[in-house]
C-alpha cells in the first residue's frame, strides 16, 4: 500500500512538471522583459528568459539564481544566425507562448525633424519589426507544437496613428509599432490554420527606461512596471483567435490602428 502511494504521489509529481508550460521572453534583461520574467516564474511557468548579454544582466541572473525554473539565453534578435542557432537548441520544445518584448527607442535627435539619420532607422525598424518577425518565424514550430500556441509582440499607443506626439516626434518608433502591428496581423492569417493565436499588446504608459529617456522622470500617473506587466498577463491569458484581431491595451480594451 505504501508503494502504491508513493507511486501514486510520484506520478502526480511527473504530471505536474509535464504540464507546465513555457514562454520564450526576448528582452529580459530589464524593465517589462524582466517583469515577465519574473512574473512567469512565480507562476511555476518554464521561464526562457533572453538578452544580447544575460551574462551581465544582474537582475536576470538574480532572477535565475532564485527560480529553477529560469534559463537564462543569449539572443539578439537582429543577429538571425543566433536566433537559428537557439532555435536549433530547443528544436521540439514546445513553447506555448512566445512574447516578442525586445524594442529599442533609438536616438531621439536622430529620429526628429531636421536630424533624420537613416542607420538610427534602420536599427529602429530592424529591431522592433524584423527582430519580432525574425524570432517568431524561427520559433513557430515550438509554439505549433505546444498547447497554448501563442505569440506575443509588445506594442505601443504610440502606434496608434490617431494620436498626438509623444514629447516630441519620434518618427521613426512611432512608425516601428506602426509597421509591428501590420506585421503580426500577417503572421495571424499565416498562421491561424495551425491554431496559433497572435496577439499585440501594449503597456499602457508604464514607467520604463524607455519612457524616462524619452519624457524624463516618472509621471505621477505612470503605471510600475509589475502592475502593467500583471495587467498584460491577463490579456494575454484570454488571448483567443477571435478576440486578437485588434491590438488590445494593458486594460483588455482594443487600441485604434
Amino acid at each position: 500500500m505504501k508503494r502504491l502511494l508513493i507511486a501514486a504521489a510520484l506520478a502526480a509529481l511527473g504530471a505536474s512538471h509535464a504540464e507546465a508550460a513555457t514562454v520564450l521572453v526576448t528582452g529580459s534583461n530589464r524593465g517589462l522583459g524582466l517583469e515577465f520574467a519574473r512574473q512567469y516564474a512565480e507562476k511555476g511557468w518554464t521561464v526562457i528568459a533572453t538578452a544580447r548579454a544575460p551574462e551581465t544582466a544582474k537582475d536576470l541572473k538574480d532572477l535565475a539564481a532564485k527560480y529553477r525554473n529560469v534559463t537564462l539565453e543569449k539572443l539578439d534578435v537582429m543577429d538571425e544566425p543566433g536566433i537559428n542557432l537557439l532555435a536549433n537548441k530547443y528544436k521540439g520544445k514546445p513553447i506555448d507562448l512566445l512574447i516578442n518584448n525586445a524594442g529599442v527607442l533609438g536616438d531621439t535627435i536622430g529620429q526628429t525633424l531636421g536630424g533624420f539619420n537613416y542607420a538610427n532607422f534602420q536599427d529602429v525598424m530592424g529591431v522592433n519589426v524584423y527582430g519580432a518577425l525574425a524570432v517568431s518565424q524561427a520559433f513557430r514550430d515550438n509554439v505549433i507544437a505546444s498547447q497554448q500556441k501563442k505569440i506575443v509582440a509588445i506594442t505601443s499607443g504610440a502606434g496608434v496613428i490617431s494620436t498626438g506626439s509623444l514629447g516630441g516626434n519620434v518618427y521613426f518608433y512611432r512608425a516601428s509599432k506602426v509597421a509591428l502591428n501590420m506585421v503580426m496581423k500577417g503572421l495571424a492569417s499565416d498562421l491561424r490554420g495551425k491554431g496559433v493565436t497572435v496577439g499585440l499588446v501594449a503597456p499602457g504608459v508604464a514607467d520604463t527606461a524607455m519612457r524616462r529617456e524619452l519624457v524624463g522622470e516618472r509621471a505621477a500617473n505612470d503605471l510600475k512596471p509589475a502592475d502593467a506587466v500583471s495587467a498584460m498577463i491577463k490579456v494575454i491569458d484570454g488571448l483567443t483567435q477571435e478576440n486578437s484581431d485588434k491590438p488590445l491595451n494593458f486594460d483588455g480594451k482594443p487600441l485604434p490602428w
